[in-house]
């Protein structure tokens, strides 16, 4: 099961599969992409929902939030084509 407030590294995994991480960060993904389907600010995102700091470190919490955003993404999209695949949704 996915955790509440589990520690955010600097960027999301690169794998080419779901790894530990993501499944304890599926909530956090989830999150994400519900504020940028919102149009909230990234830098809003960065700092409630992955607490980062983008006063002091607006790069660092730019490219953490670029990158799990396009691994929240990928991974979502992922599950849908694999569900395709598999003849589970149309």
């Amino acid at each position: 099961m996915a955790e509440i407030d589990p520690r955010i590294q600097a960027q999301a995994p690169s794998d080419d599969t779901v790894t530990y991480y993501d499944r304890q960060h599926f909530l956090t993904y989830a999150r994400l992409i519900d504020a940028d389907n919102e149009g909230a600010d990234w830098r809003k995102s960065a700092a409630s929902i992955l607490y980062r700091d983008v006063e002091s470190e607006p790069a660092a919490a730019e490219l953490c939030y670029r990158t799990h955003l396009a691994r929240a993404r990928w991974i979502a999209g992922a599950d849908v084509t694999k569900a395709r695949s598999e003849n589970k949704i149309d």
